[in-house]
């Protein structure tokens, strides 16, 4: 878990976040309106109560029991989210604002202060309403059922015998706060109807400890799967107690791989799966950290690699070493567009196939979501990837 050295500075910096983006939609939305003086008042009041309520919210979501955490959990992060929209919705619209005075300066447009009101007033307007719209959005695509992505990979060294192997894979559940076992019952049938042959769970399954979530996790025990079920700790992993996790975990069956591999199948007819702890576990002590080439340690180089690593950023030390296809998440596929493009700031790939040479990396845009319970621009996904023997090789 965090220690308090690093609780603070995040926290400091996510209350300075916090305040000054409310701050500015206040400006944006209410003030350039030129609303009312009773009406702006009380939209100021309103947004200072929201920005102090925000992490208090956060906190109570985090510590409260079931079901009252849920309810206080949905009602700030789906405030969090509408934020979020209406913030990116309003730096859009500064491009409007600033157009028209440029226009104004040049002479085309008359200096009118009424048209200037008008325009700050229509702005203000729609994005507000753009923004509640797409917010309703986001929460029936996050909250709704959990669509399959199929996928076919070719590898060059995948055995012929295994052509058509079923790799079902999650990421990105975040059982906690806002998602529990009603949830991810649903997504266990969805995997079970696939018939996979194998089912990967990529990182970032909860936002919680053991002690308050474990019977919302254990529908993993449902899972049926022919090569059984595997899973690689994602860093939320080791801010929820990564040990206790990976104990539980194995009481339901799932294996957990920490800087090994195994071999699915058998003879010449098997290739490697290999896990690795997540990119950033080294930082929170004890004997975790990524350590890929201890995995493939004394590894028959002929033989297909496919690893699972939580975050995308392995990436390039998986194609040095030879992986043929890497399986991840992390990056929620942005979840809440345009945050996907600040995403590719921090990792390689987003979502979706991407290969480079004999390497292939396939990167779930996530299973469930994170914080605000909203998908725009990016649905949640159960992934389903088919391997083949790729013909040309």
């Amino acid at each position: 878990m965090r220690s308090w050295s690093q609780m603070i500075p995040f926290m400091a910096v996510a209350l300075s976040v916090v305040g000054g983006v409310h701050y500015y939609l206040y400006v944006r939305l209410v003030r350039a309106a030129s609303l009312p003086t009773p009406f702006a008042r009380a939209l100021a009041v309103a947004f200072v109560l929201l920005a102090v309520l925000t992490p208090v919210g956060i906190y109570l979501a985090r510590s409260l029991p079931r079901p009252t955490s849920a309810y206080v959990g949905v009602g700030v992060y789906s405030w969090m989210g509408l934020v979020i929209l209406l913030f990116f919705l309003s730096l859009g619209s500064e491009l409007i604002r600033g157009g028209a005075e440029i226009l104004r300066r040049v002479g085309v447009l008359p200096d009118d202060p009424d048209r200037r009101q008008f325009l700050a007033r229509v702005l203000s307007a729609g994005v507000a309403a753009s923004g509640v719209a797409l917010a309703a959005y986001g929460v029936m695509a996050a909250r709704g059922k959990v669509g399959v992505q199929k996928v076919d990979v070719s590898l060059k060294k995948f055995p012929k015998a295994l052509d058509g192997f079923k790799i079902v894979q999650i990421s990105d559940v975040h059982i906690g706060p806002t998602l529990g076992k009603e949830f991810l019952d649903g997504v266990v049938d969805s995997i079970n109807a696939l018939e996979p042959d194998l089912v990967a769970i990529t990182g970032d399954l909860v936002d919680g400890s053991v002690k308050e979530l474990s019977e919302h996790v254990a529908p993993l025990g449902r899972i049926k799967a022919k090569h059984g079920v595997y899973f690689v700790t994602g860093n939320h992993e080791y801010y929820a107690g990564a040990d206790e996790w990976i104990a539980y975990l194995g009481t339901l069956g799932v294996r957990v791989l920490r800087n090994e591999r195994v071999t699915i199948g058998e003879g010449d007819d098997a290739f490697d799966l290999a896990g690795v702890d997540d990119w950033r576990a080294k930082s929170f002590g004890g004997d975790h950290g990524a350590d890929l080439p201890r995995a493939l340690e004394d590894r028959d180089a002929s033989r297909e690699l496919v690893l699972l690593a939580h975050q995308p950023k392995q990436a390039t030390e998986a194609a040095k070493l030879g992986v043929g296809l890497q399986l991840s998440g992390h990056t929620h596929g942005g979840q809440i567009f345009p945050w996907g493009l600040f995403v590719r700031i921090d990792q390689p790939f987003i979502a979706g196939l991407d290969r480079d040479g004999d390497f292939q990396i396939y990167t779930s845009r996530g299973t469930g979501y994170w914080g605000p319970p909203m998908r725009v621009g990016a649905p949640s996904e159960i992934s389903s990837l088919t391997l083949r023997r790729d013909a040309t090789a």
